[in-house]
């Protein structure tokens, strides 16, 4: 189901948001929502890699070595 929401901009966003959408042959209104979804989708992502990496890290560093809070290199 598809959702509008109206967000307030300055001239100068504005403009800049139609050059990018001509560049992608796309409504200055289309790009903004494909921007917004693609960023959401990102955080979607990040926040279930941050879980998965919170779950598995002391079982991993317990079969492969390594500190839990340590970073690799």
């Amino acid at each position: 189901m598809a959702r509008e929401i109206r967000i307030n901009v300055d001239d100068e966003t504005y403009e800049q948001l139609e050059r990018l959408a001509a560049g992608g042959h796309a409504e200055p209104e289309q790009y903004a929502a494909q921007l917004l979804t693609a960023d959401i989708a990102r955080s979607r992502f990040n926040e279930a890699a941050k879980g998965f990496r919170d779950e598995h890290a002391a079982g991993f560093a317990a079969r492969f070595g390594g500190s839990e809070g340590q970073a690799a290199a």
